[in-house]
């Protein structure tokens, strides 16, 4: 008997020496994880185990207990004890459990030595129930060849192997083939109307007692031949029937038993009837994954651009329990100005209607992006889009708008987790985004308005967005989640690729039950191309925080473009004219800064509203507070204009300003 003390927050394990001893393990083989363990569990004991611990940390359970299996280093099955009790906080958030861990062979044992022949029939009854048990939990076709050899129900049965086929196009496949040396050459594939066991119970839909050697080789002298040297005393066939129809066939072989009891065939048949539903069930399921599989991989994106200025690295991760499918996606956009969009999303479901739901959203915010649309236009366009789906789904997505020469990051967040940013040192933090309601909601309750978030990506900066599959525990809350995965980058390798692959294979090893999608995109700012750029925002009226990210975003790209000796200049004016649009209109503005190239190089501030009046110069009294701004911008920009847009207007003014790499402006480019 040994103890256990296992750290929920940090999924450590700590075991003693005695517990290790059970699990037949050294202490130099144990590090602490209990994925470790799993050598020693067979898989339909974890499920178990799996099950009975989830369902006791759900519903507030303060202590379990269960008797399971374990397989020791010469490969015999040992029974096992364990008794946990479970630690809580004041909120009842389950933190740790602690308990102990026994061999309970003996005590089984013993138990054993004191039953007649009837405990022995309970017995046999027991192992049919147990296995049938372990076959609720099998979701593909291996999984049920597993249940049946690791939980040892032929064993237990007196059997010594199993032999399974399945019926594919009028012939039956051989999927699990019995004892080493057992094979048959020919019979991989055999038709129905062959001379074979599993070929008989296919056709006639009867199970077949073969009740000794001699019964064997006249039934099936094309067969005995090839097999009489195992040492076959008897066998029983039967056929896998779901929804009255032949599936396959399922062959148990016995070495040292001649004969069945009525009893016996009726727990034998009851048997073959739990493997038929369960392989039913798990090839319906492994038909409809692979349908999802492949439609989800027909809308991600085949392959991810090139983009100057930055190096980027994408996965998927389906999850390994649930539905296996859902609507993650990630994409990247190239656009104009040496500029780059990234999305990264998650459509509410795991099935093959969230895949389609993914694919086409992802089309339509890629496009809307392609568009030259400013970021909160594209979201609120995909969320109108997704809500005239007629779908019951909704979306949450981040969709951010790099400018790779400036650095320039503007985030649009739709009830989507925070991104984070790796530095170049390693360290790593939580970028807090202002967000949105998820897409297909916001349009529903009228709320389209997502604010921008704009912030700075310096040159071997890393940006990290991912949907929530890598963060989510069981047993955890969110916070949790996103402090594990900070850890994660920080400790993580420095490559993309090998980073991205580490987040991976930590939700691989977790085993969780969501899909994820993951996108890293680093900045280089050395491979930048000298062209142009372009920036955009939206200021709504009475919204300081967007009227300060419109001024962060002039002032980066001032500094990026290399305009430092001109930058208090168009700030201010930027500024002038975004206040006139909000203080003289009724609606919000639109604010563009973009370098233009021609004999002089220049950088022009765009500022668009909705009003039609024109603006005009007016001279300000002495005592006047108003009616400076265009005298500003008159003086400060080297010419500035009026342009009708549409039922709107846009006021504009530009800058003269140094190529870059010549003296004094600093340029980050």
């Amino acid at each position: 008997m040994g103890s256990f003390d296992w750290d929920l927050v940090t999924g450590q394990m700590h075991m003693d020496e005695p517990a290790l001893g059970v699990f037949d393990l050294r202490p130099d083989e144990y590090d602490n994880r209990p994925e470790t363990l799993s050598a020693r569990v067979p898989p339909a004991e974890s499920l178990r185990l799996d099950a009975l611990v989830s369902q006791a940390l759900k519903n507030g359970s303060v202590n379990y207990g269960v008797y399971f299996r374990i397989r020791r280093r010469d490969g015999s099955l040992q029974w096992t004890h364990t008794q946990g009790f479970v630690r809580r906080d004041e909120t009842g958030r389950p933190l740790r459990i602690v308990g102990i861990v026994r061999d309970a062979a003996q005590e089984l044992a013993d138990a054993t030595a004191r039953v007649g022949l009837d405990d022995e029939r309970r017995r046999t009854t027991s192992v049919v129930e147990a296995t049938t048990a372990a076959l609720a939990h099998a979701r593909t076709v291996t999984d049920v060849i597993d249940v049946m050899r690791d939980s040892r129900g032929p064993e237990y049965l007196g059997a010594t192997s199993l032999v399974m086929g399945l019926l594919e196009a009028g012939r039956i496949h051989l999927i699990a083939e019995g004892p080493e040396g057992s094979f048959v050459p020919g019979t991989r594939w055999t038709r129905v109307d062959e001379q074979y066991p599993m070929s008989e119970v296919v056709r006639t839909l009867a199970p077949r007692f073969i009740e000794s050697p001699e019964d064997f080789a006249t039934s099936y002298p094309g067969l005995w031949p090839n097999i009489s040297g195992l040492g076959i005393t008897s066998a029983a066939y039967l056929p896998l029937i779901a929804q009255a129809r032949p599936i396959g066939a399922i062959g148990l072989l016995y070495g040292d038993k001649r004969g069945f009891s009525s009893e016996e065939r009726n727990l034998l048949v009851a048997l073959g009837s739990s493997i038929a539903q369960s392989l039913q069930r798990a090839m319906l399921y492994e038909q409809e994954h692979d349908l999802a599989e492949g439609l989800q991989q027909a809308m991600l994106p085949r392959r991810i651009p090139g983009v100057p200025g930055a190096q980027l690295a994408v996965r998927y991760r389906s999850a390994r329990l649930g539905r296996d499918i859902g609507g993650d996606w990630y994409d990247v956009v190239p656009l104009p100005g040496g500029r780059v969009g990234v999305a990264i999303g998650d459509v509410q479901g795991h099935d093959t209607h969230a895949a389609a739901v993914m694919g086409q959203l992802r089309i339509v915010l890629r496009a809307y992006a392609a568009e030259g649309h400013s970021p909160a236009t594209v979201m609120a366009r995909a969320s109108v889009f997704l809500h005239e789906l007629d779908t019951d789904r909704f979306a949450t997505c981040t969709y951010a708008e790099a400018d790779l020469g400036t650095g320039v990051l503007q985030i649009v967040r739709a009830g989507h987790v925070d991104p984070l940013v790796r530095l170049p040192d390693g360290s790593c933090r939580r970028l807090p985004v202002e967000g949105g309601l998820p897409l297909g909601l916001s349009a529903e309750f009228g709320r389209l308005e997502y604010p921008v978030s704009t912030v700075e990506l310096d040159p071997g900066h890393t940006l990290l967005l991912y949907t929530d599959g890598l963060v989510e525990q069981p047993g955890t809350d969110l916070d949790d989640g996103m402090q594990l995965l900070a850890s994660l980058v920080r400790s993580g390798p420095e490559e993309l690729e090998a980073l991205a692959d580490r987040l991976c294979d930590v939700v691989d090893e977790r085993a969780g039950d969501d899909d994820v999608a993951l996108l890293l995109l680093r900045r280089n700012v050395a491979e930048v191309s000298q062209g142009g750029g372009r920036l955009r925002q939206h200021v709504a009226q009475n919204d300081p925080e967007a009227l300060s990210s419109s001024r962060h975003m002039i002032r980066a790209a001032v500094r990026a473009w290399g305009a430092r000796e001109r930058s208090d200049e168009i700030e201010l004016a930027a500024d002038e004219l975004i206040t006139n649009a909000l203080m003289h209109t009724d609606g919000g503005a639109i604010v563009t800064i973009r370098a233009l190239s021609g004999p002089e190089r220049r950088l022009r501030v765009e500022v668009e509203d909705r009003s039609s009046a024109l603006p005009r110069r007016r001279e300000a009294g002495a005592s006047g507070v108003s009616g400076r701004g265009l005298m500003l911008v008159d003086r400060l920009a080297d010419v500035w204009g009026v342009e009708s847009r549409g039922s709107g207007k846009c006021v504009w003014c530009e800058f003269v300003v140094p190529e870059r790499g010549t003296g004094g402006t600093g340029g980050a480019g």
